[in-house]
């Protein structure tokens, strides 16, 4: 094909089309801002309004005068802190009797005994009775275990049957004690 456009017009013709797109894109930009605008107008409106509104109300409340406390709300707040107390000390005191039954257990207990379980019982007609499960290597040991658990202050008697020495090692034993 035989080109018959001179280069000059060329030229012009390609600087024309660019200047189109140009002015084709900022009409684009223009439009496509005046709908975002457009869009966003009601929203801003709105938020305007609650704004002045909260203001309003925040100015007619800082001239109204406080209530004065009367006699039924301090009650009502001493009868709300006492009940939080109380609360509040039921948590700090939730198991105070097992964590001691417990620890006078683990202070007395020799390193080869293993205890699997504790128990504690509070029977109104039989009392208060903690029941230890466990295993110990031998007769020797689970005797001093035994020596130790009655020697100590915590406990009013500790009753250890004889089938637990029925073994005379690896003993499964079941100890019964009264705390004092």
């Amino acid at each position: 094909m035989i080109n018959l456009i001179p280069k000059e017009e060329k030229k012009k013709m390609t600087i024309d089309f660019y200047y189109k797109i140009l002015v084709l894109f900022f009409v684009m930009a223009g439009l496509s801002a005046l709908v975002a605008l457009v869009a966003i107008l009601p929203a801003y409106f709105l938020s305007s309004m609650k704004y002045s509104l909260a203001n309003a109300k925040l100015e007619t409340q800082k001239g109204e005068p406080l209530p004065q406390e009367g006699e039924q709300t301090i009650a009502a707040i001493k009868d709300i802190n006492n009940k939080l107390s109380l609360v509040e000390n039921a948590e700090k005191n939730k198991f105070p009797l097992s964590v001691k039954v417990i620890n006078a257990v683990l202070l007395e207990k020799i390193s080869n005994i293993e205890i699997t379980e504790i128990s504690y019982e509070n029977n109104s007609v039989s009392g208060k009775k903690i029941s230890i499960t466990g295993t110990a290597p031998s007769r020797e040991v689970l005797l001093l275990f035994r020596e130790a658990l009655e020697n100590s202050s915590s406990f009013k008697s500790v009753d250890l049957p004889i089938s637990n020495f029925v073994k005379g090692s690896n003993i499964q034993f079941y100890l019964n004690l009264i705390p004092a």
